[in-house]
C-alpha cells in the first residue's frame, strides 16, 4: 500500500496532493500565482492535518523535477528533500513536461480527437518567458518521441508532422502560441495549468520500480541556466 505525497511547482500553480496505490485521496492547489514559498508547507500540513492522517505513514514523495519556474522549482524540490530525509523515505522527481504529456495521452479518450482517425501527438508547453517555451512531444503511449527543449515559437513549428498528426499543445505555454500556430491540425483544447493530479500515476509506477532519486544530491532541472534581471526602476537613475 503506497501512500505517496506529490508535490508540482514547476509554473505558477503551488499544487500538493496524496494518492495511495495511484488513487487521488485528497489535494490542495492555488492558481494565484507565485506563492510558493508561502503556500507549499502550509497546504502540505493541512493535507494531513484536515485528512487525520499521520505523516509518518508516507512512502515516498514525487516532485516536479522541472524544466519550468527556476524559484517554483527550487522551493518544491527543497520541502520534497527535507521531507525524505526528514522521514528517510524515497524521493521520486518526475518530468513536469512528462506531466503533462504522460496525463493527456491517458486521457486522450476523453477529447475531442479521440475518435479521429489522423493520429494525435502531444506537445505539453511550460512558459520560459518571451516567445520561448520548454517543450517536448509525446506519442499516444505517452512515450517521448521528441526531446525536451527551449524553443522559440514561431509559424513553423513542428510544420512537418502537423501535415500527418494532429498535435494537441497543452500547458501554461500553449495559450501564447495559440496565434502564432495556425496549423489546421493544431488544437489547444488540453489541460492550460499543471497540476499535483497528473502525478498520481507515474508516480506509483517509479515507486513499485524503485525509480529513486540519491536525496543529498538531486537537483532541479532548470533546462537553462537562471537570469537574473534588473528592475526597470533600478535604471532610471
Amino acid at each position: 500500500m503506497a501512500l505517496i505525497l506529490n508535490i508540482e511547482t514547476s509554473t505558477e500553480v503551488c499544487s500538493v496532493s496524496l494518492a495511495e496505490n495511484g488513487q487521488l485521496l485528497f489535494k490542495k492547489e492555488s492558481l494565484e500565482g507565485v506563492n510558493h514559498s508561502r503556500l507549499l508547507t502550509v497546504f502540505i500540513e493541512e493535507l494531513f492535518a484536515e485528512n487525520n492522517i499521520n505523516i509518518n505513514t508516507l512512502c515516498a514523495v514525487a516532485v516536479s523535477k522541472g524544466p519550468g519556474s527556476y524559484t517554483g522549482l527550487r522551493i518544491g524540490v527543497s520541502v520534497a528533500k527535507g521531507l525524505c530525509y526528514g522521514l528517510n523515505i524515497p524521493l521520486i522527481s518526475i518530468n513536469s513536461l512528462e506531466i503533462l504529456g504522460i496525463f493527456a495521452a491517458r486521457n486522450h479518450a476523453k477529447t475531442n480527437l479521440a475518435n479521429d482517425e489522423i493520429p494525435v501527438l502531444f506537445c505539453p508547453m511550460i512558459d520560459a518567458r518571451r516567445m520561448e517555451v520548454y517543450t517536448a512531444l509525446y506519442n499516444g503511449y505517452g512515450e517521448e518521441i521528441r526531446p525536451v527543449s527551449a524553443e522559440i515559437i514561431d509559424s513553423d513549428f513542428l510544420s512537418e508532422l502537423l501535415e500527418n498528426h494532429k498535435i494537441l499543445f497543452l500547458g501554461n505555454g500553449a495559450k501564447k502560441c495559440k496565434n502564432i500556430i495556425k496549423h489546421i491540425n493544431a488544437h489547444f483544447e488540453g489541460p492550460i495549468t499543471t497540476s499535483a493530479l497528473f502525478m498520481q500515476s507515474i508516480s506509483e509506477e517509479k515507486f513499485k520500480n524503485n525509480e529513486f532519486e540519491n536525496v543529498a544530491y538531486f537537483e532541479p532541472f532548470y533546462l537553462k541556466n537562471f537570469i537574473a534581471t534588473i528592475p526597470r526602476n533600478k535604471l532610471i537613475q
